[in-house]
């Protein structure tokens, strides 16, 4: 990812990326008029790395953090988290009482009834751009697509169809990605040079109908443009898709805030992260022997990549303050 607008321009400046978040709430005709405290059965998770709760475990990729120093701060240890602790994933399902975690799909301890109150089928290295995953060799949000079907019909396996129908209809979905496409396809990759940064934020906004922002001073540039493509196609969602609430919220501003002014929220350090150097620690290259600093919740970022569970439930708790009518409403 790209450094955050304030940090320093120097070498061991961290690479800080993160995507906006778009939560996409399909609910039915019945759900849309429920109160905001009404109880949501399930969690769906689609996604990149921000959602990943151990689904690259066991891929053939590089892209994974299934051993120390990740999961420092986690009950249990590494667990494919891309974090000292929890994740977005598992504190959204924990403040809204679904449960206190969010198991990956493809868990091979993965029990029934962890199905019934959601998963995560997010893949860290995914992105909207369908070439994002296969340069990395992880699961594109097509193939996590097609395990949500998988995960409908064992859960109708279960509960039967009325129920499995009841908790598909009224789970909460959301959809993060898109940091991936442009911070490594776009600019460390190149691979799409034959797209100027407008032509390649239509590739994405016309594929995905999502959002992606970036803190960077150039890559920052097609997150804005992307943002404003995205905006204008979630509102045209809402006319073809009348039973359906979809919500676009944006992480970039209370991000940025923390960044900028990082000892207001109660940290002090916002231009690296705590794994090794903070400066280019992500996934396999923060392991033991780049030990981690010695008071991670200092930190705005874990990793050179990720923020820490701290930030994390900063940006949580606020976007759900601000975003439960129109998520819940």
């Amino acid at each position: 990812m790209g450094r955050p607008l304030s940090a320093p321009s120097s070498s061991l400046a961290p690479l800080l990326f993160l995507t906006a978040l778009l939560i996409s709430v399909a609910v039915s005709g019945a759900a849309a008029s429920r109160a905001t405290n009404a109880t949501v059965p399930a969690i769906l998770i689609f996604g990149d790395s921000i959602m990943d709760t151990g689904n690259n475990n066991n891929l053939a990729t590089i892209i994974k953090c299934n051993f120390q120093p990740y999961g420092v701060d986690f009950n249990g240890g590494p667990t494919g988290r891309f974090c000292d602790g929890k994740i977005p994933s598992d504190i959204i399902a924990e403040q809204l009482g679904i449960k206190g975690s969010v198991p990956p799909y493809l868990d091979p301890s993965l029990q029934p009834k962890d199905l019934l109150t959601g998963v995560t089928f997010a893949s860290g290295g995914a992105g909207f751009d369908p070439i994002t995953a296969k340069l990395v060799a992880v699961v594109s949000l097509s193939q996590q697509l097609q395990y949500f079907q998988e995960y409908i019909a064992k859960v109708k396996s279960i509960v039967g169809e009325e129920r499995a129908n009841f908790i598909i209809g009224n789970a909460l979905y959301l959809v993060v990605a898109g940091s991936d496409d442009i911070a490594n396809t776009y600019f460390t990759l190149r691979a799409r040079s034959n797209y100027d940064i407008p032509g390649y934020t239509d590739l994405m906004s016309d594929s995905a109908s999502n959002f992606v922002q970036v803190c960077a001073d150039n890559s920052n540039q097609a997150a804005i443009l992307f943002n404003s493509k995205l905006k204008s196609k979630l509102d045209s969602l809402h006319q073809m898709l009348p039973n359906s609430r979809v919500v676009y919220i944006d992480v970039y501003s209370p991000l940025l805030q923390i960044i900028q002014t990082p000892t207001k929220y109660g940290f002090e350090i916002s231009e690296k992260g705590c794994c090794g150097t903070g400066a280019v620690e992500v996934a396999i290259l923060c392991n033991k022997f780049t030990p981690p600093c010695p008071n991670v919740n200092a930190h705005v970022f874990w990793d050179s990549y990720h923020p820490t569970e701290k930030t994390y439930r900063v940006l949580v708790t606020e976007l759900l303050d601000k975003y439960s009518r129109d998520l819940l409403g």
